[in-house]
């Protein structure tokens, strides 16, 4: 388990990737009316392969602790990309990322009884998905 949930985190990454395929190639999210808060493209570029790292070494150090968790958390943080750029079903992205803050909220509270290392490592993902929900929450809203 201290092997898989790294190569997951990877498999997972590339797969919600993939979604991001369609962005370029369809309107649909260019047209968007947008919080004023939204970063530029790029920012999302730069973030998530840093965050994607600090989850693989989390997964690792505290595999046994926090797989039941992990492992449902990572097919939604895939599965988001999927709703909300390729189904263009940005509601259903929302639920979908309030669940999956929901459960990282579980994970935090393990790993801060754990480790204060990993807790600290791992909190920056929870706070860019918190902002995710609230960017994705006003995509709903405004459109």
């Amino acid at each position: 388990m201290k092997y898989f949930l790294p190569l997951l985190v990877i498999a997972c990454s590339v797969i919600g990737s993939l979604a991001n395929i369609f962005i370029s190639s369809d309107s649909w999210y260019v047209d968007l009316v947008k919080s004023p808060l939204n970063p530029p493209s790029f920012v999302f570029g730069i973030v998530w392969p840093i965050l994607y790292a600090l989850m693989a070494f989390v997964s690792f150090k505290s595999a046994d602790k926090i797989w039941k968790l992990f492992v449902p958390q990572l097919i939604l943080n895939a599965a988001w990309s999927w709703m909300f750029f390729f189904m263009h079903a940005p509601l259903l992205a929302l639920i979908n990322i309030s669940i999956l803050i929901f459960l990282n909220q579980k994970i935090l509270v393990i790993l801060k009884i754990e480790s204060k290392l990993l807790f600290w490592l791992y909190v920056p993902y929870v706070l860019w998905l918190s902002f995710a929900a609230f960017l994705n929450a006003s995509i709903v809203f405004l459109n």
